[in-house]
């Protein structure tokens, strides 16, 4: 097991063709985060990410403002045990 946390966030509101899969993708490498991200078939864009614990909690941060023209209503937020499974942060289809 690896020692750092794992984050589940589900992203509910305006989030899907505003380009928030890429903005997440581009801002968890900037926080050195690994994992992925993808839009869920409901309209909701789902994040699960790896790293540490400052870098989680200021992309939490970041995915409650999202990118220009989303418009994020609620972020589910559920902490985890990191497994040290992800090599990078990817885009899911």
């Amino acid at each position: 097991m690896v020692d750092m946390p794992r984050l589940l966030l589900t992203i509910s509101g305006r989030v899907q063709g505003v380009g928030y899969r890429r903005a997440a993708q581009r801002e968890a490498i900037r926080l050195g985060l690994k994992g992925w991200v993808r839009n869920l078939f409901d309209g909701r864009v789902s994040c699960l990410a790896e790293g540490s614990h400052e870098g989680l909690e200021a992309f939490r941060r970041w995915s409650e403002k999202g990118p220009l023209f989303s418009q994020p209503d609620e972020v589910e937020t559920q902490w985890l045990d990191a497994t040290g499974e992800f090599e990078e942060f990817l885009i899911l289809r």
